[in-house]
């Protein structure tokens, strides 16, 4: 985790610091994942971030400059909430174009394909306003409010 912080102070993508890095973009990725480092990939990884070894070899709790904080921790959340929509988005025009290809091919009268396409497209809208927050029914301010209320405290 405190690669990826470091990575992102920088505005580099993945791709960016395996080139700076000499590593793979697989390496960066297992590592920010929470795979440890071997000793070479920690020295080209620190000579990148012009830092000590030691400082990325320790616990991200132990270094208080490269802490994540709270706020930066919801926004890395939020941008992958964002990624895995767009994700599912694709998954999902590439299936549904596969299946209206098939049903085409098939000749049958019957255009089967679009129960799919609509209930799958149900769980698209659904994921995309969760995402974007457009409707965020259970939300951080519901959650105060349900602690709050099973605690027994007045609001």
């Amino acid at each position: 985790m405190i690669v990826k912080k470091l990575r992102l102070q920088r505005g580099w993508s993945q791709d960016q610091l395996s080139q700076f890095s000499g590593l793979s973009v697989r390496t960066v990725q297992r590592i920010e994942g929470g795979q440890k480092p071997g000793l070479e990939s920690l020295k080209s990884l620190a000579a990148v971030f012009e830092i000590d070894v030691s400082d990325l070899e320790g616990a991200p709790d132990m270094n208080s400059d490269i802490n994540i904080t709270d706020d930066e921790k919801a926004v890395i959340e939020k941008v992958k909430a964002i990624k895995d929509f767009y994700a599912h988005l694709i998954s999902y025009t590439l299936i549904i174009s596969l299946l209206f290809i098939i049903n085409f091919m098939t000749g049958s009268g019957y255009m089967w394909a679009w129960w799919p396409a609509m209930g799958w497209g149900i769980g698209i809208i659904s994921h995309g306003l969760t995402a974007f927050e457009v409707l965020n029914f259970f939300g951080p301010e519901w959650e105060r409010k349900q602690v709050e209320k099973r605690l027994g405290r007045k609001l």
